[in-house]
């Protein structure tokens, strides 16, 4: 079996998605709530508020979750397929890759959006929040993808993304990363070894024909 897997935000699909902003909407809630989030220079994040409310305020976990569908909904209204992307995930199953989405997002949310925009066909597996037992960087959806490919064993696999937790849960997974518009910066700050970045989504299929 070969998986192509692919990132969703601002991968295969240009949002205003504010990740920054739904973290301060979640830690606006749980310090309302009482909590005492240690200081530090660096912005909490997404995962990290989540983790924390799980082990410190489950009360309040649906109540971020209800925070962060809002956002992902009204962002997800608003997208636009980035150039090319119909092209690499076309273009992957023509290779004989099952293409596979993994994201962070919502299900509803996700499905409504690949419909919309005429990915939904295009795509053998999909793995939303919904499916995994935690979000990326955590590898968890990667188990889910190979589950939903029949349990075959993989013989050869990719994980397309734009974003720093991308690469560290294709790596987690053992799965090599190919960066979509990443800096090198940002590879080398999360110790992500790229096997190829990519300015153009359309070039992913030569590239996948060459490995």
């Amino acid at each position: 079996m070969r998986v192509c897997a692919f990132d969703l935000d601002h991968t295969l699909v240009t949002t205003p998605l504010d990740l920054a902003a739904m973290a301060a909407d979640m830690r606006d809630h749980l310090e309302r709530a009482g909590a005492c989030l240690p200081a530090r220079e660096e912005r909490y994040r997404v995962g990290e508020l989540l983790q924390f409310c799980k082990r410190e305020m489950p009360a309040h976990e649906t109540a971020l979750w209800t925070l962060a569908l809002d956002r992902e909904q009204r962002a997800m209204d608003e997208a636009t397929l980035e150039s090319g992307a119909l092209d690499a995930v076309a273009g992957a199953r023509r290779l004989g890759f099952v293409a596979a989405l993994w994201t962070n997002n919502a299900g509803a949310v996700t499905r409504s959006a690949l419909a919309r925009l005429g990915l939904a066909r295009h795509f053998d597996v999909v793995v939303t929040r919904d499916e995994m037992r935690a979000l990326k960087p955590d590898p968890d959806g990667w188990r889910v993808i190979a589950a939903l490919a029949n349990g075959s064993e993989t013989h050869q696999a990719f994980m397309v993304g734009d974003s720093w937790v991308d690469g560290v849960a294709a790596t987690a997974a053992g799965v090599p990363f190919i960066a979509y518009r990443m800096t090198a910066a940002d590879l080398h700050r999360w110790k992500i070894d790229a096997v190829a970045t990519l300015t153009d989504l359309a070039t992913l299929p030569d590239f996948l024909a060459g490995q």
